[in-house]
């Protein structure tokens, strides 16, 4: 079928395939008992189907519209076979994801008229979010991109030695202070500095506080206000990193976090390990919030763009 022609190069395809292997092969594992014994799509069939799903972190909300989109099918097509049933979810949920308008993307890039471009990062701590500021600084910088990363979250002494452990290994300026000083000062340091280094590209990141929402709030609202002292209108971005691992507890940090402050960007961390990589497909569909970004193993290069069809591609693959 014309829509699952490889976008991706065989390695960075290979990558996806194998970081999405346990999610895959739970699906099916669980698909395989749903149509047991059935020959054709019926009610059972998709009820089962939605347990499935559901189960399958993808969540009730999208589950519904994909079995929704399946029952129309079958009402039009008045037969079909269970053998289909593979082909028809991949065909449905990729038009389901189409319909966001977004993970059209096959290489890292920022606009080349915000220079620099900012990007602020939030998320809660343990989601991989300076694991995932140094892989996107990295992928950047091959990009041939100048890049400099700025340490605000002051709240933890680990996070902003975590940092520079990363700018060292991707060999890029760091902006920081001293543990507790004051995120803003940071951020207002580090956007000076890449102004002044011609940077391409600022990564900033906050402090993931999400339990005393109000000081988050506040936090991240006086970044914000500082840092466009330095540039207008920055951050361009600001990019939520979720634990794909967590399944619907990602979903939850997502609304919480889109209640604290404005989030234009996603990027969903940890999906090698897991079986829950269905929350992507939930996730990308719910938020309107476009998925940007997908961690798909623990190797640096192992950071990739979101690209729907590619996704929905290696997670049905056969």
């Amino acid at each position: 079928m014309s829509l699952f022609k490889n976008i991706f190069s065989s390695k960075k395809k290979e990558t996806l395939d194998k970081g999405l292997e346990k999610s895959k092969t739970s699906f099916f594992s669980k698909l395989g008992k749903a149509v047991a014994g059935k020959s054709k799509v019926d009610d059972d069939v998709l009820d089962n189907l939605e347990e499935v799903l559901v189960s399958s972190d993808v969540g009730v909300d999208t589950t519904l519209k994909i079995i929704d989109r399946i029952e129309a099918r079958v009402a039009k097509d008045k037969y079909m076979s269970t053998d289909e049933l593979n082909g028809i979810l991949r065909e449905e949920i990729a038009g389901l994801l189409s319909e966001t308008n977004t993970g059209n993307e096959t290489e890292f890039a920022v606009p080349i008229d915000k220079k620099p471009y900012v990007i602020m990062v939030v998320g809660v701590n343990g989601v991989g979010k300076t694991t995932t500021i140094g892989k996107l600084a990295n992928q950047f910088k091959n990009q041939g991109l100048k890049v400099v990363l700025g340490a605000a979250d002051t709240f933890r002494a680990a996070a902003i030695d975590q940092l520079q452990v990363w700018a060292d290994r991707v060999d890029v300026p760091i902006v920081k202070q001293n543990m507790g000083s004051d995120p803003a000062s940071v951020a207002f340091d580090t956007l000076s500095s890449a102004v002044t280094q011609n940077a391409d590209v600022v990564i900033i990141d906050t402090a993931g506080r999400l339990h005393n929402k109000i000081n988050l709030m506040n936090e991240l609202t006086k970044v914000k206000r500082v840092m466009q002292k330095v540039v207008d209108d920055t951050p361009h971005e600001v990019l939520l990193v979720l634990d794909g691992s967590t399944g619907q507890n990602a979903f939850e940090q997502a609304k919480q976090f889109t209640k604290a402050t404005e989030v234009t960007s996603l990027a969903v961390t940890k999906l090698d390990g897991t079986a829950k990589g269905g929350v992507v497909i939930g996730i990308s569909d719910q938020f309107k919030i476009p998925v940007k970004y997908i961690g798909v193993g623990e190797g640096i290069e192992d950071l990739q763009v979101f690209n729907k069809v590619e996704f929905v591609d290696s997670f049905f693959k056969v």
